[in-house]
């Protein structure tokens, strides 16, 4: 059980950081500046692709986790 709990949150944690540095970077290459002065479009537009790049992270780690608990049940069976 321990040991699933931090599988759980070490995934968790890589999708996260994952995805924001790819939306980060993504903004970057669109010319987004998410540490712009003020809240520009500028700004805004950097700081949803980080958010959206973190949940999207977080998302595809539960998936990836999910995928592995099912194949380790098909595997038992």
């Amino acid at each position: 059980m321990k040991d699933n709990l931090w599988m759980e949150g070490l995934s968790d944690a890589v999708g996260f950081i994952g995805g924001a540095l790819l939306g980060f970077w993504i903004g970057r290459l669109l010319g987004l500046d998410i540490f712009a002065p003020g809240y520009g479009n500028n700004s805004m537009g950097a700081i949803l692709l980080v958010g959206l790049g973190s949940g999207l992270g977080v998302k595809l780690a539960r998936t990836w986790r999910a995928a592995q608990a099912a194949k380790a049940n098909d595997s038992k069976d």
